[in-house]
């Protein structure tokens, strides 16, 4: 199933599952790293366990790029590239952490020692060049080496986080600088090896809920929020773009990573534009062919794709992005694949200009925090029912559905920011957009997918399904995002921002 020419490297579900294999006892339980805070102490003990230990499970790095609000354009591309650099040796020191569990349970120091020093100096000597090439351009000098410390954290979701947005919008001064978020901190154990083919990378049993235990109308983030109602600008506009008949499929991310190959560490399904790789300019983008059934639409919309454990040998099985990075199992393309422009509820919309780049959702939700999270995940017959940290268990009948409401409030002036957050925003609890921003027609993401519902037997889940993301995230539900270029010509677009102001539904 599809194209795919990435490195060949053992599988890290498979480095997993040995060093699990190691370490199991009784009943398949696991023992997990023990790690002792040396580096809190040296910090005048903040964030330091109360025990003095903690149990690794995985891998909490600040993440600079939601940090960096103000690089110069002549920068950007040296920048996105050191960035992608960063995750890459994130990726490998999780991929040490999870082959060295046995090395781990006999010193206590180990992780400290074998893994997160070496990585913080790699990390050092990354930031200072993502410094220079700030500097070279023109930006002003700053001190990111305070973001080089990562820490070891147990698997269980996040209490609460602010994915670095603390700082004010200052690249720095935040109390996050250490990776301090505690993602909810513990001594607990992590689940063991569920025999899905992920070893102890997840998804867990925690990670699931029944559709019946989910209160109607529960979900409070305000990320969530469509923009549209009852007043204002109350028309649609829905584009047809099928649901990757094409088998388009990389582990590219054009937006953050431009000109890295591999640069998401997990695989995309895509729809519409048929030229998206990180190598594609916008002049590939606009000259592309397109799934969209309005020709006039060569928007690219992509997604982690969803898997299903369940042993099946997917085409990059052994691939980066793919089963080398900790994503196995089956990919499930979307039974339905809709996607809608909606208004505001307070005032007509703009065009959205070409070429703008939109990501909602955060990839690294599961150590970054709530902030940025965003996406949702419910059940046909069951939508008032909305949970953004947990997956789905449907009953017989009913498909899983993943929603994405994208943020609809544009600065006016870029296409794209430093962080890819700034020049967007959501609206505010009364539907208008922030101050100095305007309104722009609201995509909306609707993917259906048909799952065997998983169970959950002696508190371990069977035949899960879970989202692609990073290996540290341990594939969390939380990390669920969902990414739009916005390349309709001007007369679609104008098309589209007629029927949102005029109250049309029109496709």
């Amino acid at each position: 199933m599809g194209r795919n020419t990435r490195k060949r490297r053992t599988p890290l579900a498979t480095k997993v599952i040995a060093g699990a294999a190691a370490l199991a006892i009784g009943g398949g339980g696991l023992v997990w790293a023990n790690f002792y805070a040396s580096a809190h102490e040296k910090n005048g003990g903040q964030n330091a366990t109360k025990s003095g230990q903690a149990q690794v499970a995985t891998i909490n790095c600040p993440d600079v790029g939601q940090k960096l609000t103000k690089v110069p354009r002549k920068a950007r591309w040296g920048v996105a590239r050191e960035l992608a650099r960063l995750d890459r040796q994130i990726t490998e020191a999780y991929s040490r952490l999870a082959e060295t569990r046995q090395a781990q349970a006999g010193d206590a120091n180990y992780v400290d020692n074998a893994i997160l020093g070496p990585l913080k100096d790699k990390r050092r000597a990354t930031l200072d060049r993502i410094g220079i090439n700030i500097k070279r351009a023109g930006g002003q000098e700053r001190d990111l080496g305070r973001f080089a410390r990562c820490q070891g954290v147990p698997a269980e979701q996040p209490g609460g986080g602010d994915g670095g947005q603390n700082d004010g919008g200052q690249d720095g001064g935040g109390q996050n600088d250490g990776g301090q978020n505690d993602g909810g901190q513990g001594n607990e154990q992590p689940p063991a090896d569920n025999g899905n083919g992920n070893g102890a990378a997840g998804p867990f049993a925690e990670d699931f809920i029944d559709i019946n235990d989910v209160q109607p109308n529960s979900r409070d983030l305000q990320n969530g929020l469509a923009a549209n109602g009852d007043t204002g600008s109350t028309g649609s506009f829905t584009t047809e773009c099928g649901v990757n008949e094409n088998n388009l499929f990389n582990s590219d991310n054009i937006i953050v990573a431009p000109g890295v190959d591999n640069g998401a560490h997990h695989t995309h399904d895509y729809v519409g534009n048929q030229s998206n790789t990180a190598f594609a300019s916008d002049d590939d983008l606009n000259n592309a062919q397109t799934t969209c059934q309005n020709q006039g639409d060569k928007s690219t919309y992509y997604w982690p794709v969803l898997r299903l454990q369940d042993g099946t040998q997917e085409f990059d099985a052994n691939d980066l992005g793919g089963g080398a990075e900790g994503n196995v199992g089956r990919i499930l393309k979307a039974q339905q694949a809709e996607m809608k422009f909606v208004g505001n509820r307070t005032t007509d919309v703009v065009a959205m200009p070409k070429f703008i780049r939109i990501i909602t959702g955060d990839a690294k939700a599961f150590t970054n925090g709530l902030a940025n999270a965003n996406t949702s995940f419910s059940c046909t017959g069951f939508e008032d029912r909305q949970v953004t940290d947990k997956y789905v268990i449907c009953p017989e009948g009913s498909q899983v559905v993943r929603t994405s409401n994208f943020q609809s409030c544009w600065d006016g002036q870029n296409i794209d920011s430093a962080n890819h957050r700034d020049h967007v925003a959501f609206v505010q609890p009364d539907g208008s957009c922030p101050q100095g921003f305007q309104a722009i027609p609201q995509l909306q993401v609707r993917l259906v997918y048909d799952v065997p519902a998983p169970t959950i037997e002696n508190g371990q889940i069977k035949n899960p399904y879970a989202v692609d993301g990073f290996p540290e995230q341990l594939h969390k539900p939380i990390t669920d995002h969902n990414d739009f270029i916005n390349v309709m010509d001007e007369d679609l677009m104008n098309q589209v921002v007629q029927c949102i102001n005029s109250g049309q539904d029109c496709e």
